[in-house]
């Protein structure tokens, strides 16, 4: 094809159908497509973007290709012309090549036909197969094409999920900095609280200390006078002596009197052991105020993407704007849905799930093979209690939704699952009714799942009670 011109073929097919330009049109972006081709492309995408380099477009016009379609048909005109003119001769036998064999699927000329090597086998005119083998070619091609379009989905669904592990990522170390800083200002605080404690008592202590030293202070300044004193009347000769004896005894009363030593006041010194004792321990226990512990977590992988979740992951609401997550195999997309992050297969469990002011919603527990995509999600593996329409109603894998009678409003609903014994109790902790109880038999993991369809008031996990218990050693 090179001899026709220096325009290879190739240069001339267009990138979505593969084949010589149809009316050619010129994108923004500088790529060509038919005119045809584009127009389907869009229309299965949904939106205007170039088949080749993916870059998207608003309200782009596409003006044709003149040079390039004036190219194309000057390309058939030359390829028709040539292949019309020209024949091709069998290497064997230097005969025109006017027959096709069926068998071999190779073209073979009348002597072929009639040798020992093509001998019963089928053979058609080159002209009657050709458009055969051509329909059949480009039916291949379409399914390529197609594959080839799939791929690039595909692609994209997975450079999707790369972006959003990242935002993943940076929302996740920001939370974790958060939290980790919450719990240092608490340390810092309580640092403080303490350290204030020991100053203060420091304080006390010193200032009593300080008392006692100053009265014992002017107690040796009045002894040293009485001393300097008697040693002055001591050097005193015998009759002034003796004419000073009453002042003599005073000073032997008084010093019986102050002979008595100062003692140290019990709790004189700091209580390091009140300050140090179980130091952990106490910070620990008072650290409970503020830490929480919530029996399910959401799994934000398993949201539908109209779905808002918190940060902590134990809120959920309805939200019209949405959040961009990648379709990933464990997400809803039909159900405004979102699993536990955690699944049961033994024991006992049980949580609380606060709906009030919620008007649409269902909470419950369903198997971990159940379909998540599409519509059939409540059709099997569903246990819950749901809330629509100011009616409450049950539904389990064996029974069609019933009604369920409530006196008032529920703001609080408990799920009680004993995954060994196959039962699911529903039940108001405020009053201590309860509701209903599935029986089954588990063979596989259950998610708590929790629905909302209110954009108001989310449905939230309750946190637990927390509580410490001090074993006494055993003698």
């Amino acid at each position: 094809m090179s001899s026709l011109s220096q325009i290879s073929e190739e240069d001339l097919l267009c990138p979505v159908c593969l084949d010589i330009f149809t009316d050619p049109v010129l994108l923004l972006c500088s790529h060509s497509v038919c005119r045809a081709c584009l127009q389907q492309f869009w229309s299965s995408r949904g939106f205007q973007e170039c088949p080749v380099c993916r870059k998207r477009f608003t309200g782009c016009q596409t003006p044709a290709n003149l040079a390039l379609r004036n190219m194309c048909e000057s390309f058939l005109q030359k390829r028709s012309s040539l292949q019309s003119s020209s024949e091709v001769f069998c290497d064997v036998h230097r005969e025109k090549l006017k027959l096709f064999c069926l068998d071999d699927n190779h073209p073979v000329c009348l002597v072929c036909r009639d040798s020992e090597k093509h001998l019963n086998h089928t053979f058609r005119p080159v002209d009657e197969v050709t458009p055969l083998l051509k329909v059949k070619l480009k039916t291949s091609l379409k399914l390529l094409q197609e594959k080839l379009e799939s791929f690039k989905e595909i692609k994209q669904t997975f450079d999707d999920a790369a972006q959003h592990i990242k935002a993943q990522t940076q929302q996740t170390v920001r939370c974790l900095q958060e939290d980790f800083e919450r719990l240092h200002q608490f340390l810092r605080d309580e640092e403080m609280i303490r350290i204030s404690a020991l100053i203060e008592e420091e304080n006390k202590k010193s200032q009593m200390m300080k008392e006692k030293i100053e009265q014992i202070e002017r107690e040796i300044e009045s002894l040293s006078n009485n001393i300097g004193t008697i040693k002055k009347d001591l050097d005193a000769a015998d009759i002034p002596f003796l004419q000073v004896e009453l002042v003599v005894n005073q000073y032997i009363g008084l010093a019986q009197i102050t002979l008595r030593d100062p003692v140290m006041p019990a709790g004189a010194l700091v209580n390091v052991a009140e300050h140090l004792g179980n130091l952990k321990f106490e910070v620990w226990q008072k650290m409970m105020a503020i830490v929480q512990l919530t029996p399910v977590t959401l799994d934000p992988n398993t949201a539908y993407p109209l779905l808002f979740l918190t940060d902590d992951m134990t809120h959920v609401k309805f939200s019209a704007d949405g959040q961009q997550y990648p379709e990933n195999p464990e997400r809803f997309d039909y159900y405004h849905c979102v699993l536990g992050s955690v699944g049961f297969n033994s024991g006992t469990h049980l949580w609380d799930v606060e709906v009030q002011n919620n008007t649409c919603w269902s909470v419950g527990v369903t198997t971990a093979s159940n379909q998540r995509k599409g519509e059939v999600f409540f059709d099997s593996g569903v246990w819950r209690v749901r809330y629509m329409a100011d009616q409450y109603t049950t539904q389990s894998p064996l029974t069609t939704r019933k009604h369920l009678a409530v006196d008032n409003r529920l703001k609080v609903i408990r799920v009680q699952l004993d995954w060994d014994s196959g039962h699911i109790s529903f039940s108001d902790p405020l009053t201590n009714k309860h509701l209903c109880t599935f029986t089954s038999t588990f063979t596989e993991a259950v998610y708590p799942f929790f629905y909302s369809s209110c954009t108001d008031f989310p449905l939230r996990i309750l946190p637990v009670k927390l509580s410490i218990t001090v074993e006494e050693p055993l003698h």
